[in-house]
């Protein structure tokens, strides 16, 4: 397996993440640990989770997975801070407050003395970046956590955070988490460069479009009732359109000429991006993870990047996986105002 470097720091990491959404939510205890065992078996080292995580437990759950491992310098942790966690005016947002509070609670829920990667799950354009960079670095220097990132920001908000850490000295952003995948390519405006230029990695989210790459919709207007845009709704509903689908159908003709599965070749698409380093894969199931194992050495097909750049060309969009992020304006299409769930 080739294992990538996060950023400029020399940490590395397999090719594939695994995201932890799904733990401690639809699915159970047993199962999430079964999952993260034959991640790290298969040579998986990134667990990404968040604070904000269905209540805490999903950094539970990932604690207790690698305390059965029992190897914990195998393992990159890498969580977020940012979404409420309570009703009161300080349990959320990038203060300073907030940031050392819940990095110690995810330390404590997790039962380890160190977060490998602790990344701002959104921008705060209500707090001084100095503000939030300072709390970043002295937990950096306190030990309590190795790297710095950020996810789902602007390219601007990103390169004021190296800026500001350049010039004060401070610890300097690694990765970025956007959302990334063949449906909305906006990144590649931008972010990419930017990355590119300074040193940052990109470990993208949603790589299969919230399973529209995968085969997951027959119709806009026909939803599964277990799929993510009817049990979580709202932008994950609205994500999903009849012009993303028919693009799909599409990556699934080519993947079945290619000899292998739509959602493979939609992941390793991403996963051989410029400046990306490991895209998040957040199974439900083992047999969901073991259909995604291949794409840690599955080539992807020299012959089909044209293809793909004329489904949707470098850039665009067809559907708006930034619709989770305030600061991204441009609108794609009107949402579905109805749709049946079956």
């Amino acid at each position: 397996m080739n294992y990538r470097s996060l950023g400029r720091s020399g940490f590395m990491v397999a090719p594939l993440a695994l995201g932890t959404f799904n733990f401690g939510g639809p699915t159970d205890e047993a199962t999430s640990i079964r999952i993260m065992l034959r991640a790290l078996d298969a040579g998986i080292n990134l667990f990404d989770v968040a604070n904000s995580y269905n209540e805490g437990r999903s950094e539970e759950f990932v604690g207790k997975a690698i305390a059965e491992w029992g190897r914990r310098d195998d393992v990159v942790i890498a969580t977020k801070v940012h979404f409420p966690v309570g009703q009161g005016p300080n349990d959320s947002g990038n203060s300073r407050y907030h940031i050392l509070r819940e990095c110690d609670r995810s330390l404590a829920r997790m039962k380890v003395d160190h977060i490998d990667l602790l990344q701002l799950h959104r921008p705060d354009f209500t707090i001084p970046a100095d503000e939030t960079l300072r709390a970043l670095d002295d937990l950096v220097a306190a030990g309590k956590v190795r790297y710095i990132g950020t996810s789902s920001f602007p390219a601007w908000k990103v390169m004021e955070a190296v800026a500001l850490a350049d010039r004060r000295g401070w610890a300097r952003p690694i990765v970025e988490q956007p959302p990334y995948n063949l449906l909305d390519r906006r990144v590649e405006n931008e972010l990419v460069p930017l990355c590119l230029a300074q040193g940052l990695s990109l470990v993208p989210y949603a790589p299969l479009a919230q399973g529209v790459l995968a085969g997951r919709y027959a119709s806009a207007d026909d939803l599964p009732a277990d799929s993510r845009a009817v049990t979580r709704g709202g932008v994950y509903s609205d994500r999903v359109n009849d012009a993303g689908i028919a693009v799909g159908r599409e990556v699934a003709r080519l993947a079945a000429e290619a000899g292998t599965s739509a959602a493979q070749l939609a992941m390793a698409w991403v996963r051989d991006q410029p400046a990306v380093a490991a895209p998040l894969f957040g199974p439900r199931t083992l047999e969901q993870l073991e259909h995604m194992l291949p794409v840690l050495d599955l080539p992807f097909p020299p012959d089909l990047r044209e293809a793909f750049d004329t489904l949707v060309p470098p850039g665009s969009a067809v559907t708006n996986f930034h619709n989770g992020a305030r600061w991204m304006k441009q609108v794609l299409a009107v949402p579905h105002p109805e749709r049946t769930p079956r």
